[in-house]
């Protein structure tokens, strides 16, 4: 059952449970806001788990052609990058109805929406109630159009690429404020690498690649595994295969001919696995990317979701924060040749320490309690 609170909260943070992105950044405003004003109501919320069932089972659905039909995938996404909505108005109506009841009753004095779709509906429900609580949507390197929506009073980005995205698409620049993507406050202060890798019982001085699957353990380790076993120089992997133990039952199969590697599930610890390694091989994952900033840890990115990652992956290069390897055949000469090219590597840790926002999260919530009350308006 959803949660309730039987007291109006402050500020209430509405996330999906699509992929851990939304929920990682929604607690860590939660924690950076009661960080600023432990007086403060902060209610984090699944925002689908009070919509209609049928349209949970709706939303949920871009998992089928994800999975089945990547193709079809990538043309909804590109009418979606085309659209001033990433779906039916009046379908999120019908669907949102429980979702606006409930909000209706809470009474919130401030929303904050972590996911585009979300940010539609809520802007809906301020649009049709005529509601005076202050709208703050979180863009998590996902530039949509449907971002912008008049109802908003703040838009908080992860890097003034994607701030300047949403001023082209219409957003008024006085209620942009780029603060970087709200991470764990683990990320504020992190371990010297050498007390890491003595603690995690790493070599002291050889290159360690963590080849990550994500929080729900998505992915195709097969080929992976395949072209890191063709990398001649000495190289310690990790492999964290999340929520997933089927995967990560794979993984230890697979990795029996990796003599330096590790199989780990889920990890609590993952900002100190970041601060260890020298390279990150992932999909490119908002979460992920602006957690290895925090390390100065570039990406190697592959096999990106049909769409927004793909951006993503354009972004990186943009960025020089990592490699977009587009073929898996590629992945064991591209290591082999930051290995050998040590001066590389360096230039590429040293961009993505120019884009670190360890600190994004209380920037965020510093925004959030600085909005001014809106006004109802007129009649």
């Amino acid at each position: 059952m959803p949660s309730s609170s039987p007291t109006r909260p402050s500020v209430l943070i509405l996330t999906v449970p699509h992929g851990a992105a939304h929920a990682r950044a929604a607690q860590a405003l939660l924690q950076a806001l009661l960080q600023l004003d432990p007086t403060l109501s902060v209610q984090v919320e699944d925002a689908l788990a009070h919509c209609a069932g049928w349209f949970r089972r709706y939303y949920n659905a871009y998992e089928i052609p994800l999975r089945y039909c990547p193709e079809l995938w990538r043309f909804i996404e590109n009418l979606q990058q085309s659209s001033r909505s990433t779906g039916p108005a009046w379908l999120y109506r019908q669907g949102a109805k429980p979702l606006f009841r409930w909000m209706e009753n809470l009474q919130p004095s401030t929303v904050v929406a972590t996911e585009v779709g979300l940010c539609e509906l809520v802007s809906l429900y301020k649009r049709q109630s005529r509601a005076t609580f202050r709208l703050v949507a979180v863009e998590l390197m996902d530039f949509y159009p449907a971002w912008v929506q008049p109802e908003v009073d703040l838009y908080l980005t992860s890097h003034p690429d994607l701030s300047a995205e949403l001023m082209a698409a219409g957003a008024p620049a006085e209620k942009i404020v780029c603060s970087g993507q709200p991470i764990d406050p683990a990320f504020l202060a992190l371990p010297s690498r050498d007390a890491v890798r003595s603690r995690l019982s790493l070599s002291a001085d050889a290159p360690l690649l963590l080849v990550l699957f994500g929080g729900g353990g998505y992915g195709h380790p097969r080929p992976i595994v395949s072209e890191l076993r063709r990398v001649a120089s000495p190289l310690d992997i990790v492999f964290v295969a999340g929520r997933n133990p089927r995967l990560e039952e794979q993984l230890r199969r697979l990795s029996r001919a990796l003599p330096r590697a590790r199989v780990l599930g889920w990890v609590n610890n993952l900002h100190e696995w970041m601060v260890a390694a020298d390279l990150m091989l992932s999909k490119p994952g908002g979460n992920t990317l602006a957690e290895g900033f925090a390390c100065g840890l570039p990406l190697l990115a592959f096999d990106p979701l049909p769409g927004n990652e793909e951006r993503t992956c354009r972004w990186i290069e943009r960025w020089q924060a990592g490699i977009w390897i587009r073929r898996a055949q590629d992945i064991a000469p591209t290591l082999q040749s930051l290995l050998n090219h040590p001066e590389a590597l360096a230039a590429l840790r040293h961009h993505v320490q120019t884009l670190a926002r360890p600190q994004a999260a209380l920037d965020a919530a510093k925004a959030i309690l600085t909005l001014p009350p809106t006004q109802p308006p007129t009649r």
